[in-house]
């Protein structure tokens, strides 16, 4: 089975990222968050509206995107 090159080397900062936003989100803030977007790095999340199977990806320059992520990358659904 052929993987993303970079897949290896991302999981463990995609686990943190996921980690610091669920821990963000049960204290009621999103500083995880806008601390990866503050680094340049894009954030996913879902509102109440978002269909099932996708997410928001968000951009440090606030574009976003509707997204279904799976390891071989996202696929845009829709640009927000």
């Amino acid at each position: 089975m052929n993987q993303h090159p970079h897949s290896q080397q991302e999981a463990p900062a995609l686990d943190r990222l996921w980690r610091d936003i669920e821990a963000s989100a049960r204290r009621g803030d999103d500083s995880a968050a806008r601390a990866h977007l503050q680094a340049g790095r894009p954030i996913y999340y879902s509102e109440d509206d978002t269909p099932e199977g996708l997410l928001i990806k968000e951009y440090p320059d606030g574009h976003r995107e509707l997204v279904r992520f799976n390891e071989a990358g996202d696929e845009v659904i829709r640009v927000l």
